[in-house]
């Protein structure tokens, strides 16, 4: 029997220049700009495949990394959900492997930070259909768009 051995690496950055000091009292100049030049293959990829987002939205939840990442995931499964979807919230394909956030070693309390997260993205997003099942093991997830309508000049 034949075996094949595939690798391939995917850069996302061409080029980053980051400017940072340890101890967060002493702030970078202005002057000296964190630069990210993205890579040609990343570029196509994400101008291939657009996942519906508000730039404002996510300037707003900068400061807040995790509500941002939650935000943006919900975006795409939100866009790409055909009716309501239940997405398992703990496992090895649960939503707190999907959005990075392992290290929260008891499900209560990650439950109530999603919760928290909700929240604050129902601030911005208040159509957002997500929501923890009363079971508190799913997160029900509907079909929306998250980009916020923009107003019109008359």
């Amino acid at each position: 029997m034949a075996k094949v051995v595939q690798r391939s690496r995917f850069n996302f950055l061409r080029e980053a220049r980051i400017w940072y000091h340890p101890r967060i009292e002493d702030r970078i100049p202005d002057e000296f700009a964190n630069v990210i030049v993205l890579s040609d293959e990343f570029y196509q990829e994400i101008s291939s495949h657009p996942i519906p987002t508000d730039l404002e939205v996510v300037k707003i939840l900068a400061s807040a990394p995790a509500a941002l990442d939650l935000y943006v995931w919900l975006s795409y499964r939100c866009f790409t959900a055909k009716s309501e979807e239940s997405v398992p919230i703990f496992g090895s394909f649960g939503l707190i492997r999907q959005i990075g956030s392992v290290e929260y070693s008891c499900a209560r309390r990650f439950r109530a930070k999603l919760e928290q997260w909700l929240q604050t993205i129902r601030l911005i997003w208040p159509q957002c259909p997500a929501r923890i099942a009363s079971d508190g093991r799913h997160l029900l997830v509907g079909r929306a768009i998250s980009v916020l309508p923009t107003k019109r000049a008359t």
